[in-house]
Formats: C-alpha cells, sequence, structure tokens
C-alpha cells in the first residue's frame, strides 16, 4: 500500500441530515450497494452520492476513474493485520485498531451505511477487528489471488463487561450466507480459547436478537445431545462447552422450556431447577437449524493467541 497520507475521511463533526446530501451508493467489489442510511463522510464525499470503495485497502474515492487508477496501483492483497483463520476461500483477520485506524475508520464508516444503531466511527484504537473475507482469483500474474470484503465483527480489547463483540455487519450482497452465523460462532470460538465467557454488547437491535437466540438454541442443544451418555450436566458444564454466559445459557433454556421447576417442598420451598428435554424434539431442531445454511467455525483452524495489552509505567528520571 502506498505511503502517501490519506486525505481524512471522517468529518469534524457528525454532519446534519438536512444541512448535508448524503451517500447513496457504495460501489464496492463490482457491485453498486445502495446504502441505508446516513454515514458521516464529509461533505466533499456525500456530494458525490456515489463512492468507489476499494474492496482490498478501503480507500474511498468518488469517481470511476479515480477508482480504476487505484485498482491497478493498490498492493494490497488482504485486510492489514494478521491471519487468524481458513476455512477454504474464507479467511479473518485481525486488525488492531491502534496499528490500522484509517483502515478501521473506513470499515466503520461502510457499517454505517448499513447499520442505525452503529455510533462508533473515531475512537477505533481501543478496539480490534476481526474482517471476514472470500478469497477470489486476482486474475493477474502480480496478484494470482486477492481478498473480497464479506464482512466484519468489532471486540472491545480490555472489555470490564465481558462483552466479547460489540458491532457486526455483513455486507448486503454477502447477506443469507450464513456468514452472519459464523462471526457470532466465531466471536465464542475466541472466549473459548481466552478460557472466559463471553456475551454481545447489548442493547442488541431486533435482527440481531433474533439472530442470536437462533444461535444459542442450536448451540445449548447440540451441547445437550452431546453430553447426553454422561452422567448429567450442569448450566455450567453448558457455559464452558459453549463460551456463553450463564444469564444466556439460562435465558436459552427457560424459552424453549428445556429448564424447568419442581414443585416446592419444605426443603425447597422455592423448588428444584432441573434440565429435561426430549431428544427427539432437539435433534429437529437441530437438523431445522442446519438446513438454513448456516455456516460455523472449525476450532482447529484457528490460529491465533489472545490479545495482551501491556501496560508500563515509566519511572521519572533522576
Amino acid at each position: 500500500m502506498s505511503s502517501t497520507p490519506e486525505p481524512a475521511l471522517l468529518s469534524s463533526s457528525i454532519p446534519d441530515e438536512q444541512a448535508l446530501p448524503q451517500v447513496k451508493q457504495l460501489v464496492l467489489g463490482g457491485y453498486e450497494i445502495d446504502t441505508w442510511y446516513m454515514a458521516p463522510y464529509p461533505e466533499e464525499y456525500s456530494r458525490a452520492g456515489r463512492l468507489y470503495v476499494c474492496e482490498r485497502c478501503l480507500k474511498h474515492m468518488t469517481s470511476h476513474f479515480t477508482a480504476e487508477r487505484h485498482d491497478v496501483k493498490c498492493t494490497a492483497l488482504h485486510p492489514p493485520g494478521n491471519e487468524i483463520y481458513r476455512e477454504g476461500n474464507v479467511s479473518v483477520f485481525e486488525v488492531d485498531g491502534r496499528k490500522h485506524k484509517i483502515y478501521c475508520q473506513s470499515l466503520c464508516l461502510i457499517a454505517k451505511s448499513f447499520l442505525s444503531h452503529k455510533t462508533l466511527f473515531y475512537d477505533v484504537e481501543p478496539f480490534l477487528f476481526y474482517v471476514l473475507t472470500e478469497w477470489t482469483d486476482g486474475h493477474s500474474p502480480a496478484r494470482p489471488s486477492t481478498c473480497k470484503l464479506v464482512g466484519y465483527f468489532s471486540k472491545e480489547k480490555n472489555c470490564t463487561k465481558g462483552y466479547n463483540l460489540s458491532c457486526i455487519l455483513i455486507l448486503p450482497t454477502h447477506q443469507r450466507k450464513g456468514y452472519g452465523n459464523l462471526l457470532i460462532d466465531f466471536s465464542y470460538l475466541l472466549s473459548r480459547r481466552e478460557g472466559k465467557l463471553g456475551s454481545p454488547e447489548t442493547p442488541l437491535s431486533d435482527l440481531g436478537l433474533l439472530s442470536y437466540r437462533s444461535y444459542w438454541k442450536f448451540v445449548v442443544f447440540k451441547a445437550l445431545l452431546d453430553h447426553m451418555d454422561t452422567a448429567g450436566m450442569s448450566i455450567n458444564d453448558i457455559c464452558n462447552k459453549t463460551g456463553m454466559r450463564v444469564d444466556d445459557v439460562i435465558t436459552t433454556l427457560q424459552t424453549t422450556d428445556v429448564l424447568r421447576r419442581h414443585q416446592p417442598t419444605a426443603a425447597h420451598p422455592h423448588g428444584q431447577f432441573y434440565i429435561h428435554f426430549d431428544r427427539q424434539i432437539l435433534q429437529a431442531e437441530i437438523d431445522k437449524y442446519a438446513k438454513k445454511n448456516q455456516r460455523l467455525t472449525i476450532d482447529s483452524k484457528l490460529m491465533w493467541t489472545p490479545f495482551v495489552q501491556l501496560h508500563t509505567n515509566a519511572s521519572p528520571s533522576k
């Protein structure tokens, strides 16, 4: 990638929707994608109405001619950062918002064009971005294969609330392919590798909540069926197997009528909770979920060490 400084992509203040024209369309990866919401592009970008985005380095341009010239010169083959997962033609790259600020800000602007609740644009440094891509034929000896942007999720580096996902986006051109489920599953794969229990940042959008409830039901049911031949399974066992937090597991069990309560007794005036399910019903739900072309991660394909942020206290010179 060129070392020439990029022009500021972010406006100095959030623009008034009535005061500035909006970017109506993004040209990305050969697709002309109509935007759904206003993103805070500066006026010179918003005036263009249509922006051309390099799917490799995410540089934004206002003309087709400039985009074509950039495509010839751009040396990026994939997102910056480390490739930490590959399965077939799908890869996930971990991108540090502090080290690759312009790229991550560009990613956030694209996300805002399709997410109503997206508010993070400027302060990307405290976050890690997990960028999902597809490898494709580059049709050039100098560029034999390149990555096409599919989507991403962000995660706060040091989240005191234990969130394993802050924001998630799958580009409209890649939706209904199971990629959203793949990123959700990937966020829990990272949590399990860290030895932690995780949960998405709240509040979730209506669509996000539906996606998570469907995913939670699938992984909890699968954990129960996989554990049937052993002597009992506790809620903590389910948490450790899935990476889900206790409250998310309990909510899932309650809403699916798997977690039940005995009648109160003298010894247990509030009744004791127990897990009860029909194996055929759970298997039917799992099969139904699998038919929706939902993608899941493969643990052995993850090549990753958890992020550790070092804090140094410089001693005053004497």
